[in-house]
């Protein structure tokens, strides 16, 4: 299967393999003053919210009676966490435990939004661990297979991808692309249309 197939670290991330082609634009919406900069998409919206579904739920099952603090790395993962975060709200209205769950923001300047390097988040984790939490689990949308060894590894993460140039559901090329739900790759045309 040359699709998302298989299944990451013991059965943590949806595997993009490195020969899938993507959907066609043309199978999908997506806002119009972007026709012409984008080559296929990668992944499209309504999964990505049913595989922040399963995040959720996997991580409630982790957390156990623990009350959550949630730190949203922005810019770009505010949309995943908000996602995160709504879903973890809905199971904890529907089950017999509430989930207290805090919510606060961070920025990092090295931070590209995606885990590729795990540098910036050792430094991120490393601060955290001076407050002494119960425990520190990571979660992240997207993971770029690299041939790098700090490669780093999320305790959850939704979709292992080939190391592309993604844009699209709040990740950004020079503050563009926020506004597209899908998460897309970016073509020539539009590297040079919305380079800086």
């Amino acid at each position: 299967m040359a699709g998302p197939g298989g299944s990451g670290a013991g059965g943590r991330g949806v595997v993009i393999s490195d020969n899938w082609p993507g959907y066609s634009l043309d199978l999908f919406t997506y806002p119009q003053h972007y026709y012409g900069d984008l080559e296929y998409v990668l992944i499209p919206h309504g999964i990505i919210v049913d595989r922040t579904e399963r995040l959720a739920k996997d991580i409630v099952q982790d957390i156990g009676d623990n009350d959550i603090v949630v730190l949203c790395v922005l810019k770009g993962g505010y949309k995943f966490c908000a996602d995160l975060v709504e879903h973890i709200k809905n199971l904890s209205r529907n089950s017999e435990r509430f989930i207290s769950m805090k919510v606060d923001f961070v920025r990092l300047k090295s931070y590209h939004d995606i885990v590729g390097t795990g540098r910036t988040m050792k430094v991120l984790l490393n601060t955290i661990e001076k407050y002494k939490p119960k425990m520190i689990k990571v979660a992240s949308l997207l993971v770029k297979r690299t041939s790098r060894p700090d490669g780093y590894r999320p305790d959850y993460y939704g979709f292992e991808i080939p190391d592309l140039f993604v844009v699209g559901y709040a990740l950004d090329y020079n503050e563009h692309f926020r506004d597209l739900n899908h998460i897309c790759v970016i073509n020539d045309h539009g590297k040079a249309k919305y380079r800086v």
